[in-house]
């Protein structure tokens, strides 16, 4: 495979983008959305990101997008704003050469640096191998399992909770972050 190149998504984008996604919200239980979001929502979808200063990055390899990643606030209250979420999605015929390594080892790096101390993993069904392993790469430990609670594709599913601290984690109080 050639390098892969992370770099900051944008507009241009996000017809890529919507496609990958739509792929697993079809064929995948990583997500529990059954409808595949229009390009618009999905650029909607973006620029939220973007206003809370957050990153949202894509996969280039060989000029071609192949896979995107982003963070979120954990939760809309206000003591949850040093904790990110993180969201990865690969390109199927990219999946496995190390594109989610890269992907998520720089939203962790930006994170980082934006000040957040802690980053959260709702990885949805615990079958879902690749992903729960890419987080155990990164660090990330289990932090509880929600037995049951999608339904899709005629099945009950899982999701998985993993954490991981950045930077001084827990061990110090954090500076505003904006």
């Amino acid at each position: 495979m050639s390098d892969v190149r992370i770099r900051p998504s944008t507009e241009a984008d996000m017809p890529v983008i919507t496609a990958i996604y739509a792929h697993f919200v079809r064929h995948g239980s990583g997500t529990f959305e059954e409808i595949p979001p229009s390009l618009e929502e999905m650029t909607g979808r973006r620029a939220r990101v973007l206003a809370e200063r957050l990153p949202h990055l894509v996969a280039q390899v060989d000029g071609t997008v192949a896979g995107y990643a982003y963070a979120t606030i954990y939760r809309t209250r206000s003591a949850y704003r040093f904790t990110a979420e993180d969201s990865i999605y690969v390109h199927p015929e990219r999946a496995g050469v190390g594109i989610g390594s890269a992907l998520l080892g720089e939203l962790i790096d930006q994170c980082e640096a934006l000040g957040c101390r802690q980053m959260i993993a709702v990885i949805g069904d615990s079958e879902n191998r690749a992903s729960i392993a890419l987080h155990e790469k990164f660090g990330f430990r289990p932090a509880g399992e929600l037995r049951s609670v999608g339904y899709k594709f005629g099945r009950w599913i899982d999701t998985v909770r993993m954490q991981r601290a950045l930077g001084s984690g827990d061990s110090t109080a954090p500076a505003e972050r904006w």
